[in-house]
């Protein structure tokens, strides 16, 4: 895997990023801020969700979004996606990285498709080889699952960048344009907690391209989405490998993701 430096750059105004899975393509426009790539792959046949848009998040007051939720655990804050989060300790072998430092995972020509802040790692350095070796920065360490925050931009309903946020994360760290994996999303469903009035959505991945024991034979991804009283929405992401040893249990996951909260309106 990439041992590189972090990836830093200025968002974007517009981007587009299609993820190809079982019978589906998912297609993001100009939602994704931290973007500017483009794959315009969309062999597969396109699959819709629902129009409609949620109302804007209501925020929790105060600072109590800076504080765990989880006793012991360690907390997570992106200003700049207006979400705060917890990961376990770091003796459970969560590492909670710089709030500014990206994570990326690029395209044929080097530019990326998908890149997220506000991140933390889990069992970071345990592999030795990545499905998709097109990783930048802290992308690139082996790890078995990631947390992270990306959006900021207006277009498309906020369902639509629920499941675009999941399928795209699960096409770009699984294998991306070179080893395309298999990847079937779920229809968003509301989330309400946190402060958040929003919504998620899943991916699940069966990775194609397994250069080591130790890339896991499938994923899971598990989006939120909210929306700010200004229109912007942005995306709370953990992806994580399943199927090989320490692997995050689905009960771990939602433990996580119960910690999500938005930390203003």
């Amino acid at each position: 895997m990439s041992q590189s430096k972090a990836f830093l750059r200025n968002a974007p105004k517009k981007t587009l990023i299609a993820a190809l899975g079982i019978g589906m393509a998912v297609a993001l426009t100009g939602c994704n801020e931290d973007t500017k790539a483009a794959d315009k792959d969309t062999g597969a046949a396109g699959s819709k969700a629902p129009s409609a848009d949620s109302t804007p998040s209501s925020a929790p007051t105060g600072s109590s979004a800076d504080k765990p939720v989880a006793a012991g655990w360690q907390t997570q804050t992106s200003q700049k996606h207006h979400f705060s989060y917890d990961v376990p300790a770091k003796a459970d072998k969560w590492k909670v990285l710089g709030a500014d430092t990206a994570l990326s995972y690029t395209d044929q020509a080097g530019k990326p498709i998908v890149v997220m802040t506000g991140s933390a790692n889990y069992r970071e350095g345990g592999c030795s080889s990545s499905p998709n070796p097109k990783a930048m920065g802290e992308a690139g360490k082996g790890q078995l699952a990631t947390v992270g925050t990306t959006g900021g931009g207006t277009d498309g309903s906020l369902q639509e960048n629920a499941r675009n946020w999941a399928g795209n994360w699960g096409f770009a760290a699984y294998g991306g344009p070179d080893h395309k994996p298999k990847i079937e999303v779920s229809q968003p469903k509301p989330w309400k907690e946190g402060g958040i009035n929003g919504y998620t959505a899943t991916a699940k991945v069966t990775v194609t391209n397994r250069p080591s024991k130790c890339v896991p034979p499938t994923a899971v991804v598990h989006s939120i989405a909210q929306k700010l009283p200004d229109g912007t929405m942005h995306g709370w992401v953990i992806y994580a490998d399943q199927g090989v040893p320490n692997a995050l249990t689905d009960t771990e996951i939602k433990k996580v993701m119960a910690t999500v909260r938005s930390t203003d309106g």
